[in-house]
């Protein structure tokens, strides 16, 4: 899929806004100017039909005003046109200049600097409209297939009136999909999703049939499992869900304050399983190493090794505050670009090794229940499976569940797939989101259900 012609003037016509903007700054100001913009194919299906479908074509600029030790923001539409571009943006400056005024001065507030700049571009193999929905829904003719597809390029760009200047531009595409069948006790679903830069339609139709093997297991009575520690396999996209918690907690400021459930870890008090490697890894192109200051992160950051904790994600506010060194984290000190380490277990052989416990497709509303423990709980949800003699026997009711990741992540955790999967982040309310989770699937010892 090529480049939409007008995709082409958005880059010159950004520098172009921000160099009008940048001359207009008086003595003892900075700027910091950021730029969010798509065009995405939409395509909504529901019992394998087209419902909805269509192109958004979007941009959004925030600019930053410091000036005395002080910062506010505005945020108004890109539109591509220089003029109308310029006014809104001059605008926004005269409102920031009164507004800045009447704020408290930042003790940890970050002067922009030039540290350099950058460009990078990466162009997907995506399907046209009309491709995608042929791929998409002729695997599943008959089937209550229902889900969303959304494809097309996602810019990120930042500048500041130090003159430095990064523009990123990647293709994705994600199909978050449901499958639904009625049966005796009512109507049950499986959920998937497959996403990337590259449409693969072997790799998609091959998930498809895995997904509508699990609608079919879902036709057997399901089977009531009382509380107690199972043997579990926790499938790519649950994994996912634990590890977000996991990626979520490795940040310097909620170190340094003690609310991060990785504390009892940096302090040495509890420890992970060796099996275990996570790393921010920004080779894949899903996201920018730029962070809204316009900072750029290593390429890839080993965040826990072999179990150990090796760093922390520092924001230039964190630096400031507790002398570390910045890393150019997000100011929310989240990894953007997560990915686990794959192990040894072949797919062909989980349920061998499982042999007998339950096989977990998708978790539902997760929460922390301890943080300073590391304990996080929530329940099963679509497609979830008890397993006898490495078979599976029938679908389970739901099941809350309630551990600590020093549990089912240290020495409960038996193995981990050799292969992994890209989940992607699937938020469209304000924008497309960039990125997500590459992750395995993982083998968990007396994993504890609590209901």
């Amino acid at each position: 899929m090529t480049r939409h012609p007008e995709e082409k003037n958005l880059e010159p016509c950004f520098y172009q806004l921000v160099n009008r903007l940048t001359e207009s700054l008086q003595k003892h100001e900075y700027l910091t100017i950021s730029l969010s913009s798509e065009r995405s194919q939409f395509t909504r299906f529901n019992n394998a039909k087209v419902r909805q479908s269509g192109v958004v074509a979007d941009g959004n600029i925030k600019i930053v005003l410091i000036a005395n030790q002080r910062e506010a923001y505005a945020a108004f539409p890109f539109t591509g046109d220089t003029v109308i571009d310029l006014e809104s943006g001059l605008s926004s400056l005269t409102y920031l200049r009164q507004e800045v005024a009447q704020l408290p001065e930042n003790p940890y507030l970050v002067i922009p600097e030039n540290a350099g700049s950058s460009r990078e571009v990466y162009q997907g193999e995506l399907l046209t409209p009309e491709q995608a929905i042929a791929n998409i829904l002729e695997p599943n003719i008959g089937i209550d297939f229902t889900g969303f597809y959304a494809s097309g390029s996602i810019i990120r760009a930042n500048a500041n009136s130090a003159g430095q200047r990064h523009w990123f531009a990647t293709d994705s595409f994600f199909v978050d999909y449901s499958m639904f069948v009625q049966t005796d006790s009512g109507e049950k679903a499986v959920k998937g999703i497959y996403a990337g830069k590259d449409w693969r339609l072997e790799a998609y139709q091959s998930q498809i049939k895995r997904s509508q093997q699990q609608l079919q297991a879902l036709l057997k009575p399901s089977k009531t499992i009382a509380r107690g520690q199972y043997h579990t396999y926790f499938a790519p996209a649950a994994a996912a869900d634990l590890f977000d918690f996991l990626a979520g907690s490795v940040g310097e400021s909620s170190l340094q304050q003690g609310s991060s459930a990785l504390l009892k870890l940096k302090n040495q008090e509890r420890s992970l399983s060796p099996l275990l490697s996570l790393s921010e890894n920004f080779t894949y192109g899903n996201v920018p190493r730029f962070n809204d200051l316009g900072e750029t992160s290593a390429d890839h950051l080993p965040i826990i090794t072999n179990g150990s904790l090796v760093n922390t994600l520092v924001s230039s506010r964190s630096a400031k505050e507790y002398g570390k060194q910045s890393n150019g984290a997000a100011s929310g000190e989240y990894m953007r670009s997560p990915e686990v380490a794959s192990g040894c277990l072949a797919e062909a052989d989980i349920l061998k090794q499982l042999d007998t416990g339950l096989y977990l497709s998708n978790l539902h509303y997760l929460n922390w229940s301890d943080r300073s423990g590391g304990r996080i709980t929530g329940m099963t949800r679509y497609a979830c499976f008890w397993v006898k003699n490495g078979e599976f026997v029938a679908p389970i009711e739901n099941l809350r569940f309630d551990d600590s990741i020093y549990d089912f992540l240290g020495g409960n955790l038996e193995s981990i797939t050799n292969f992994r999967e890209f989940i992607a982040n699937t938020g469209t309310y304000d924008k497309r989101s960039l990125g997500g989770i590459l992750v395995p699937g993982i083998l968990i010892k007396d994993f504890k259900f609590t209901l």
